[in-house]
C-alpha cells in the first residue's frame, strides 16, 4: 500500500497564513457524508483535549483526507474533490456529520476563513463553522509500507465474527481485552478468551510469510469488522511497529495501540477429545433456547440442558419469573448426562456460525464444554468455543 493514498501528509504542517494558502475545496455531499459517518466511531466523546472531538481535512492532490482520533485509536479516510487551494483546518465532528446529513444532494464547497473560521455552501444553505488550529491536531504514524503482509479480508470478516463477543470487558483484565491474531505459514487464526469462555477460528490456508502473533485490542477489532463490512476489498494490507497496529482496506488506514503483556497459553485449554457428544439442529436450539433463556436467573443466565437417549432437554427457572422446558430430538445415546450453562454464552456461539448442525462435548458437569459446527461448507474454517459450565 502506497502512503499517499491514505495520508500524504501526516506530519503537522505549517499553519495556513491569510490570503492564498488558506484552504478551498468542492466536495460531493454524499462522498463527505460516506467519510463522515464512518469517522464518527473513532471520535473522541469525552476527553481533555477539545481537538479530538474535531475532525482533521487535509485538501491536497485532488482529494480530502480525513483523520479521526482518539489517541488510542484513529482512522484515516479519502474522498475525491476539487481542491482550489491546498490546506488543512479541523470542525467538530459530529456538529459536521449532523449538518451535511441535512443538505440537499451535490456539492459543498468549504472555505479556511481567517481565526479557523470555515465557510460551508451547499445550494442555498450558507453557514460559517467555528474551528480550532489543525496544528493541535496529534501527529499519527506513517505507514510502514516496508513491512506489510496481506491478510485475506473475507477471512478476517469470519475471524472476527466468531471471536469478538468472547473479548473481555472488564478493562483491569487488559491482557483479555483484545484477541490474539496469529499468521503462520499455515494460515491465520484469531483467538478470544474473558476467563469463562474461549472462542478459537481458524482458516487453513498455504501463505507465504513468517509467523506472526500479535494482540489487537477489541475497540480495534469492532471498528475493523465495521470497515470490512463497508467495503468490498479483497484484502488488507497489516502492519507494526513497536507501539502501534496498523490495518489498511481499500483507501481507509486504522490504527491502534498495541495492548502490552502475552496472551494466556489458550492451546492448553482447548480440550482433548471429549467422551460424550450430542449433535442437534443449530436453528432449533437457537429458537429453544431464546424461548427458555426468558425465565433464567437474572444473574447466572443459568440454563440446564438434560441429555438422554435422542433427547436434548433445555429448562430454566426463576421465582420472579417462572419457569420453561424445550425437548429437541439430539443423536445422543448414552446413560442420562446434565451440565448448565450461561445462556447468553450459547446464543452467542448460536449466532455466530452459519451450519445446518451443531455438536456439543463434554467430560461431566464440572468440565469445560465444547461446541463447534458439526459441518461446514468450507472445510478450510474449523471453529472452536470451549464454555465453562455454571455450578448448581
Amino acid at each position: 500500500m502506497e502512503q499517499t493514498a491514505l495520508m500524504p501528509d501526516t506530519a503537522p504542517a505549517p499553519a495556513p497564513r491569510k490570503g492564498s494558502e488558506l484552504a478551498e475545496f468542492t466536495v460531493n455531499t454524499g462522498d463527505l457524508l460516506r467519510e463522515l459517518s464512518g469517522l464518527q466511531r473513532v471520535v473522541a466523546r469525552k476527553s481533555t483535549a477539545p481537538i479530538l472531538a474535531n475532525v482533521h481535512i487535509q485538501a491536497a492532490s485532488g482529494a480530502l483526507f480525513l483523520t479521526a482520533s482518539d489517541t488510542t485509536l484513529s482512522l484515516r479516510s479519502t474522498c475525491p474533490a476539487k481542491v482550489r487551494k491546498e490546506g488543512r483546518l479541523t470542525l467538530p465532528a459530529h456538529k459536521l456529520h449532523n449538518y451535511v446529513r441535512l443538505l440537499e444532494d451535490g456539492d459543498i464547497s468549504m472555505r479556511l476563513m481567517d481565526n479557523n473560521w470555515v465557510q460551508i455552501k451547499n445550494g442555498r444553505s450558507h453557514t460559517r463553522m467555528t474551528g480550532l488550529p489543525p496544528e493541535n491536531f496529534p501527529s499519527l504514524p506513517l505507514f510502514p509500507a516496508a513491512s506489510a503482509i496481506k491478510l485475506d479480508a473475507n477471512a478476517m470478516r469470519t475471524l472476527i465474527a466468531q471471536t469478538l463477543f468472547a473479548v473481555c470487558v472488564e478493562e483491569s483484565r487488559y491482557v483479555f481485552n483484545g484477541a490474539l491474531l496469529k499468521v503462520t505459514p499455515e494460515g491465520t487464526a484469531l483467538v478470544a478468551t474473558d476467563g469463562h469462555r474461549l472462542a478459537y477460528a481458524e482458516l487453513a490456508k498455504a501463505q507465504t510469510i513468517a509467523e506472526t502473533r500479535i494482540l489487537i485490542p477489541k475497540r480495534a477489532l469492532t471498528e475493523l469488522s465495521s470497515l470490512l463490512s463497508a467495503s468490498s476489498a479483497e484484502s488488507i494490507q497489516f502492519a507494526q511497529d513497536d507501539s502501534t497496529l496498523y490495518f489498511g482496506i481499500g483507501s481507509r488506514l486504522l490504527t491502534s495501540q498495541k495492548i502490552a503483556g502475552m496472551f494466556p497459553n489458550y492451546e492448553a485449554v482447548l480440550p482433548q477429545p471429549l467422551p460424550h457428544k450430542a449433535v442437534v439442529s443449530r436453528q432449533e436450539l437457537l429458537f429453544a433456547l431464546q424461548r427458555v433463556a426468558q425465565f433464567s436467573d437474572e444473574r447466572s443466565n443459568c440454563v440446564r440442558i438434560r441429555l438422554s437417549s435422542n433427547e436434548f432437554k433445555l429448562a430454566s427457572s426463576s421465582a420472579e419469573t417462572g419457569e420453561a422446558e424445550d425437548i429437541l430430538p439430539t443423536t445422543f445415546a448414552g446413560e442420562p448426562k446434565a451440565i448448565s450453562f450461561n445462556s447468553q454464552y450459547l446464543l452467542d456461539f448460536l449466532k455466530a456460525v452459519d451450519c445446518e448442525n451443531v455438536r456439543l462435548e463434554f467430560k461431566d458437569g464440572e468440565s469445560a464444554g465444547e461446541f463447534k459446527p458439526e459441518e461446514s461448507a468450507d472445510k478450510s474454517y474449523s471453529y472452536r468455543y470451549v464454555v465453562m459450565p455454571l455450578r448448581t
